[in-house]
């Protein structure tokens, strides 16, 4: 068995990369690959001497679990990073070693990106902006707040959602549920929403910068070398600092593409040297009380949250969507985006049409899972015209333009709310009754900000499963990223 985790998930080219590992076998080796059109390999370490680390004790005392709060502190070895590596994502494939070791020589091209006893890093331009205006934000967060460190010989199931821990130490610390980011887990949603995405990127000719959640968090001019960060995938948790970097990015003429959803979800606090982080959420704490009080929940005012409506920056909200439980993509409907507003640039040469010229408006990606597993909206109404406008009652900016519109129905509301066959859709402001919905869109307030509004935009993209959802993609890239603005 063999299992390890990165000291930080970030290094720059011709840097050194620390790497965590606990193994049974006398020895092992890391090989390296770039995630790029083809998952491919870039090199491998020598063998390194093996040593076998316990994990550490949940402090509910159930031997099968372990704490999801505290660094591991297993052994640490260091591996150089070539200077010549590219800037991208990069997987280290963790190879324990047998009785023969001709007998585990690495595969030239990985089949599958997810799966244990490997975990991923990105390598960052050690001149940031030099490669590319376009800077691809891995949400790294949220990441480790649902990794439960499960291998396959051993379930562990810990996590920020399941066998929690909390901790409570105000005046001079956060208070809510705590997980480290030096743990293991292998890879679940690299594989899902990212790896096909990165793949058709490379395949177009597309070159981006990358960077971490956490680099965003500590270096406040990150964004000055960029025209364009991109939001990928599932982006629900993040910090008040990285929150404001981005603000001040789209005040300053800076332009974000939200290609993701439950984006901004929850507040992060960095603790322990920044490799951990608290978020006071609505899991468990413990007996005396069975249901947090959540005060990290952006959109809530306070004391019930954070008082800072995610849509405010995003243009849409999590609250106003919703998310199908089960499997992905499961059984969920596949209604696609109803269009508005056809002759606005994001549809340039789909030839959409929106209806104003008489008959039905398009859809869509109609029959594609697009839609969810979650998604994000702004609240509505409907003109004389028949056109979905943001209200701004949610805090939605009233520059903010709904470009396509996809009823989420049917939608659960009453208790239990996550249900199979419906969408489970959270608690809003009373004085909002538009139904709930995923809101594609755009606003520009000196910098332009376009959302769309759904987890699986980057996979239906990557899997090549809609030309217009292509088409738009590659708009708002090429405006966007090379300087122009909506």
């Amino acid at each position: 068995m063999i299992e390890g985790y990165l000291g930080r998930e970030t290094v720059f080219a011709g840097g050194s990369l620390r790497l965590h590992v606990s193994t049974d076998a006398r020895g092992f080796r890391v090989d390296f690959y770039r995630l790029g059109e083809e998952t491919t390999l870039v090199g491998s370490s020598d063998w390194r001497p093996g040593a076998a680390a316990a994990a550490p004790p949940h402090p509910d005392g159930d031997p099968t679990h372990a704490s999801p709060a505290v660094d591991w502190n297993w052994p640490e070895y260091t591996f150089p990073v070539p200077s010549f590596w590219r800037p991208g994502i990069y997987l280290a494939c963790l190879v324990a070693e047998g009785t023969d070791r001709a007998a585990v020589a690495p595969e030239r091209r990985l089949r599958s990106v997810s799966g244990p006893e490997r975990e991923f890093f990105i390598v960052r331009s050690s001149n940031p902006g030099s490669v590319s205006r376009i800077l691809y934000k891995k949400s790294t967060f949220t990441r480790h707040a649902y990794n439960r460190s499960d291998h396959r010989q051993r379930v562990r199931a810990s996590s920020l959602y399941e066998n929690t821990v909390y901790v409570d130490s105000p005046p001079t610390g956060p208070r809510g549920h705590k997980v480290s980011m030096r743990r293991p887990g292998g890879i679940t949603d690299l594989g899902y929403w990212d790896a096909p995405f990165i793949a058709w990127l490379e395949r177009n000719g597309y070159v981006v910068e990358y960077c971490g959640d956490l680099d965003l968090h500590r270096e406040p001019g990150l964004l000055d070398n960029y025209r364009l960060l991109l939001s990928v995938g599932h982006d629900e948790y993040w910090s008040e600092v990285m929150r404001s970097h981005v603000e001040s990015f789209v005040a300053n003429g800076g332009n974000v593409a939200f290609l993701s959803a439950n984006t901004c979800w929850w507040r992060v606090h960095l603790t322990d040297d920044d490799t951990a982080f608290v978020a006071d959420t609505e899991r468990p704490v413990g007996p005396d009380r069975p249901v947090g009080p959540a005060t990290d929940l952006w959109w809530a005012p306070v004391p019930h949250g954070v008082g800072r409506p995610e849509n405010t920056l995003t243009g849409v909200s999590f609250r106003n969507g919703g998310m199908w439980p089960g499997d992905w993509p499961g059984d969920r409907p596949r209604p696609g985006f109803t269009v508005q507003h056809a002759d606005h640039w994001v549809y340039q040469g789909t030839g959409l049409k929106d209806g104003s010229g008489g008959g039905e408006p398009d859809v869509f990606a109609a029959g594609v899972p697009l839609i969810g597993y979650e998604c994000d909206g702004a609240a509505f109404r409907y003109d004389a015209d028949g056109v979905a406008r943001a209200t701004g009652e949610d805090g939605t900016p009233e520059s903010f333009l709904i470009l396509g519109i996809a009823l989420l129905e049917p939608a659960s509301q009453e208790e239990p709310r996550l249900r199979p066959g419906r969408w489970t859709v959270e608690p809003r402001e009373r004085r909002i009754d538009s139904p709930r919905a995923a809101t594609m869109g755009i606003r520009t307030a000196n910098g332009t900000v376009f959302t769309a509004a759904t987890t699986d935009w980057p996979r239906v993209v990557g899997k090549g499963q809609d030309p217009v959802v292509d088409r738009i993609t590659r708009n708002v890239l090429d405006r966007l990223g090379s300087g122009g603005s909506g």
